[in-house]
């Protein structure tokens, strides 16, 4: 189609979506999308082929398949155009089954194939997601509102208390999807979780804790779509507000559990903590992959009276205590801690961070006991050794990388399992090419007394053994099949093969 003929036709169809979707009118990509379809080729990514484990093979999808999932993809996108543009469900059902809007088709081709009621059930179905979708989040019309919305977020995300050993674990968390949003432009963004426990320096086990606990309930994080293979999920910041509420989100723990409040006594029964927080997060970011501040060494708390530190220098206990959200008690021994390392001094009542503290470096306090007191750190390295956490980053690191190379792997099988049988007519009969046996054990798996060692974790897996003749057997209630009979359905396979060849 030419550049003449496709303007003409969204001049001529501007009006009718007008009336279609009301006042409003759609912006010109989605009157595009309606009735050309997807030219560019946008929403195809991933629909006909993916990659393999080695990231340059390509594997086709099937036609069907791949089509389907493009058409949805197609359809999806149109639903949140006339969401965004006031429209209605029976508005959107007139532009998908409009016979020559090519943007209907996937809509059209259910009605022929599965009936009108299941067209309008399935339309139903992606409104309610797509109306969803544009409620809970915020157009972003160029790349300035975008970086506008992101330091709306992170003045958002220092200024709330994270109290808690998981509300500062979930903050770490957060300042790592909030570095992917900075680097994709804008709050959707995508991320694996070992992607992002390796950015937040903790384990994918808290990760997923915090997730459930504290960020997706509390509307900070919202997971539109599951990671698959080398592809990370997608990933929705949120400002922190309970959906359909539409008020902030407290934490879970958000009073000091120490010492209860004893009504008898009189004593408090409002958070120990101030109801506002003032840290600096750029600094939080850059030092929380390392391994000084994992869990066994200086910790989170450490971490956020670093960055209230840096941010608003010579604080008292009292107002370190507002400002970084961390309890009285926690913050004096953990203050206690980092002048031991020398990474802060006090005069009198006000603490102040080290020069060169933020690099690791310490210094000697001239009025400490040096004979009741550690050395102070000679970098962040130094710290890690004397805490013994030097290396867990680079093991985590590891243990991921091997991880990945598993599941690539198991991925590639499964593919090669669902793949058609390939066959061959002779004499008016089909016979069946036999693929090489997918369950020789190589001699590096093989462990004492028959049994496999994991290549992930190096240890004997309890669900397999070696066989006699070197194959894997998988000793589990879900198989269908004995090994002697899918032995045996090989064995013939491969004569009548050798016969026929």
């Amino acid at each position: 189609m030419t550049d003449s003929t496709h303007h003409a036709l969204s001049q001529r169809n501007s009006t009718a979506f007008r009336g279609i979707v009301g006042h409003a009118q759609l912006p010109s990509a989605a009157t595009d999308l309606i009735l050309l379809g997807d030219l560019t080729g946008r929403y195809a990514t991933g629909s006909y082929s993916r990659l393999a484990s080695d990231g340059r093979t390509v594997i086709p999808c099937g036609d069907r398949q791949g089509a389907a999932e493009h058409g949805h993809r197609i359809t999806a996108a149109i639903a949140c155009h006339v969401a965004r543009a006031g429209g209605s469900i029976d508005q959107l059902t007139q532009l998908l089954l409009h016979p020559e809007h090519e943007g209907g088709r996937h809509t059209r081709n259910i009605a022929l194939r599965s009936g009108q009621t299941r067209a309008l059930d399935y339309i139903r179905r992606v409104w309610n997601s797509a109306s969803k979708t544009i409620s809970t989040t915020i157009a972003l019309s160029s790349r300035h509102d975008a970086y506008e919305l992101i330091a709306t977020l992170r003045d958002r995300i220092e200024t709330t208390p994270w109290r808690g050993e998981r509300g500062r674990t979930a903050l770490r968390v957060l300042r790592a999807h909030l570095n992917f949003a900075e680097i994709a432009g804008g709050p959707l963004h995508h991320a694996s979780e070992r992607q992002t426990a390796e950015e937040a320096g903790i384990s994918r086990t808290t990760l997923r804790v915090v997730y459930e606990t504290v960020l997706k309930p509390c509307g900070w994080l919202r997971r539109l779509r599951v990671g698959h293979g080398r592809e990370g999920s997608t990933w929705y910041l949120g400002d922190g507000t309970i959906p359909g509420r539409g008020g902030p989100a407290g934490l879970s723990r958000f009073r000091s559990t120490q010492f209860p409040p004893d009504p008898a006594l009189e004593e408090w029964t409002t958070p120990e903590t101030a109801t506002t927080a003032d840290i600096d997060s750029t600094v939080l970011s850059r030092l929380m992959g390392h391994d000084a501040f994992t869990h066994h060494a200086l910790g989170s708390a450490a971490l956020l009276l670093i960055s209230a530190l840096h941010l608003r220098p010579d604080q008292t206990v009292a107002e370190l205590v507002g400002t970084s959200s961390v309890s009285r008690a926690t913050t004096y021994r953990t203050l206690k801690r980092l002048a031991d390392h020398g990474l802060v001094q006090h005069t009198g009542e006000t603490w102040t961070l080290a020069p060169h503290a933020l690099e690791g470096f310490g210094i000697h306090l001239p009025d400490a006991d040096n004979s009741h007191t550690a050395a102070p750190a000679q970098g962040w390295a130094k710290v890690a050794e004397q805490h013994g956490t030097w290396g867990i980053t680079a093991r985590r690191k590891a243990l991921h990388t091997a991880e990945r190379t598993a599941y690539q792997e198991a991925l590639d099988r499964f593919a090669e399992h669902r793949s058609r049988a390939v066959v061959i007519i002779r004499d008016g009969r089909q016979v069946l090419v036999p693929v090489p046996r997918p369950d020789e054990v190589p001699p590096a798996w093989h462990a004492p007394d028959g049994r496999v060692l994991d290549p992930v974790t190096g240890r004997p897996a309890a669900d397999w053994r070696v066989a006699t003749d070197g194959r894997l057997i998988l000793i589990t209630p879900a198989d269908q099949r004995s090994y002697d009979e899918l032995a045996a359905a090989h064995a013939e396979a491969l004569s009548e093969w050798e016969s026929v060849a």
